[in-house]
């Protein structure tokens, strides 16, 4: 539990960012980052809510952006209720989050502003997506009543393969996404070689810029089932690097 991290970004309301620090504290997650607040964390309206996770509160980590939040994690799961451009799997809270368990695996929990959940360009970062069933008239949560209920289910799992660790073996893990190592590459170094990639190409006419949203979400669904080390990310660039050169030198 102690290697989740639990992600928000643009947090608007004070009293949501209060209960979500009171149950992360319930339920033994401890690492809260937010990315660019829209409410303050240190507000009376927020430590209320908060009761005795003050601390998770006053500890939070405030970062710019989301790739920023994801550094040095090696997973990392969305919550969304939206359709995308690329057809995504939605998968039920009970199912998907074991996968955030893994001993010595930096992962993280993403979910979206109040006010409109997680765009497209923020579900991109995600490897996996969490849909939680709801009044199909009133699907969208209230933010700290969506983090109550992964908790809940995170610690729930945790405390079952506690007691049984014998049984952990995770074997509802999708054949798409293998087994990760403790040395796979981390998701803001994978970050790196996606934008190297579309940037190379662009230039050599593969991409052209309507298509590239597409076209890169299928990328990164590919490299999602490779299960890349930080050596073969290297590699990868590497190659990339040899293209523009060639390029470069070719026309002159």
């Amino acid at each position: 539990m102690s290697n989740i991290r639990i992600v928000l970004v643009e947090p608007a309301g004070e009293l949501n960012l209060g209960s979500v620090a009171r149950i992360m504290k319930n339920m033994g997650l401890t690492k809260l980052v937010l990315v660019n607040p829209q409410c303050d964390r240190h507000s009376e309206d927020a430590r209320r809510m908060a009761v005795h996770a003050v601390d998770i509160l006053e500890n939070a980590i405030v970062v710019d952006s989301l790739p920023v939040a994801l550094t040095g994690c090696q997973r990392a799961i969305a919550t969304t209720v939206r359709s995308r451009s690329v057809p995504i799997k939605l998968e039920p809270a009970p199912t998907v989050l074991p996968w955030l368990l893994t001993p010595n695996v930096q992962s993280a929990l993403l979910f979206g502003a109040e006010e409109r959940g997680l765009s497209n360009d923020e579900l991109k970062y995600a490897q996996r997506f969490i849909s939680i069933p709801s009044n199909p008239d009133y699907p969208s949560l209230n933010l700290a009543q969506a983090v109550a209920i992964c908790s809940y289910e995170l610690y729930q799992t945790w405390l079952k393969l506690s007691h049984s660790p014998e049984e952990a073996t995770f074997a509802d893990q999708p054949q798409a996404i293998p087994e990760l190592t403790p040395n796979h590459a981390p998701i803001d170094v994978l970050e790196g070689y996606y934008q190297h990639l579309e940037s190379v190409l662009l230039k050599i006419g593969y991409l052209h810029p309507h298509t590239v949203p597409v076209k890169m979400e299928k990328f990164r669904r590919l490299y999602n089932k490779a299960n890349l080390q930080p050596e073969e990310v290297a590699m990868l660039r590497g190659i990339l690097r040899q293209v523009r050169w060639a390029i470069k030198n070719q026309s002159e």
